[in-house]
């Protein structure tokens, strides 16, 4: 269960617009460019996101993205849900497609017991959790300066 390129993007372009603290929209040419990300595909996820709820899209020339939430209230799940849906889908490890706890697969119990931590982690974690915990630094993301891409 790792994320895809996807879901990593929009967890990180996430991290970025809370890091900013700011009610300002931020334009994806700021993001991509302080992530080191691809522009146009940054945007098809971010457009993505604000479709789902998970960001608000401003035009404009002051357009942009921001959070349509609080970061604390932005659940990893709920980022990564948007650009991958079936995340949180419990399948059998190993492709069978009957596996359950009456006829289980040889991974099956070690499988579920990852899987339910996994997704307790990602559920009852916020947006802002991950910018306050120790060792911090893993989620450190270059800041672009104030100007850059927003006039």
């Amino acid at each position: 269960m790792l994320l895809s390129q996807t879901g990593k993007y929009a967890l990180r372009a996430s991290i970025y617009l809370a890091e900013q603290g700011s009610d300002e929209p931020i334009r994806v040419g700021e993001i991509a460019a302080a992530l080191d990300v691809p522009r146009n595909y940054l945007s098809k996820i971010l457009h993505r996101m604000a479709r789902e709820g998970v960001l608000v899209s401003e035009r404009g020339p002051r357009g942009g993205f921001r959070l349509a939430t609080a970061p604390e209230n932005l659940s990893v799940a709920r980022v990564v849900g948007t650009v991958d849906p079936g995340l949180l889908d419990r399948k059998c490890l190993l492709g069978r497609a009957e596996c359950s706890d009456a006829d289980p697969c040889p991974a099956h119990e070690t499988w579920q017991d990852l899987a339910q931590r996994i997704e307790r982690f990602l559920s009852g974690t916020s947006v802002a959790d991950l910018l306050q915990r120790p060792g911090r630094e893993v989620f450190e993301l270059p800041k672009a300066s104030a100007a850059a891409g927003r006039r």
